[in-house]
């Protein structure tokens, strides 16, 4: 029998099927921050997140157990669809309550760290200066096209796999992105911001 901690997200998951109960708190280990990540970044809200992920997590054991898990090679992706249905579940559900705002801090700072290219200082500046410009202009994004913009260049998901894990068409993922851009470049015309990189 194969060591547990050689064992793929998909071997782990049949593992846990089957009774093995380390086998999910590897699955959970391998996985809870990627998953995090992505909730934190959509919801905005740390509470929420936390929230968010706890039911994540009792809905994928409920779908384990009930063998609604076939091991195609895509643990993961299969989880944040999970995470992502109850996100979007909640939005309807909070639609004519309480909308969740972008709180004022919280940037995407935390995403991909500040890797300036290169050169001198001053290239470094405007280079470091145009990522943030970008990232408070994400943050203004409706929910589906910041998630979408995350999913493509944040996670480098290719619009097949974002319209698998969101559940809608290919034609749909590429309108949210095509409406982010469109969005993005009038703030930047509005604001006067100079989006190219030097």
């Amino acid at each position: 029998m194969k060591n547990i901690e050689e064992m793929t997200d998909e071997q782990l998951a049949m593992s846990y099927v089957h009774g093995n109960n380390q086998a999910f708190d590897l699955l959970l280990s391998r996985n809870q921050s990627k998953l995090f990540q992505y909730i934190m970044f959509v919801v905005r809200d740390h509470e929420i997140a936390d929230d968010v992920f706890q039911d994540t997590f009792v809905k994928i054991i409920m779908r384990l157990q009930q063998g609604k898990y076939s091991p195609n090679g895509k643990f993961c992706a299969w989880c944040m669809r999970i995470a992502h249905n109850i996100i979007m579940d909640m939005y309807r559900d909070n639609r004519g309550k309480h909308i969740i705002e972008t709180a004022q801090d919280n940037d995407l700072s935390q995403i991909g760290g500040n890797d300036a290219v290169l050169g001198n200082i001053e290239m470094d500046y405007v280079n470091c200066q145009v990522r943030d410009d970008v990232r408070k202009m994400m943050n203004l994004l409706p929910p589906v096209q910041r998630e979408v913009v995350y999913m493509r260049y944040y996670q480098d998901l290719s619009f097949k796999e974002i319209a698998e894990l969101t559940n809608v068409s290919i034609n749909t993922s590429l309108g949210r992105m095509r409406y982010a851009i469109l969005n993005m470049r009038k703030m930047a015309r509005e604001n006067n911001i100079n989006l190219e990189m030097v």
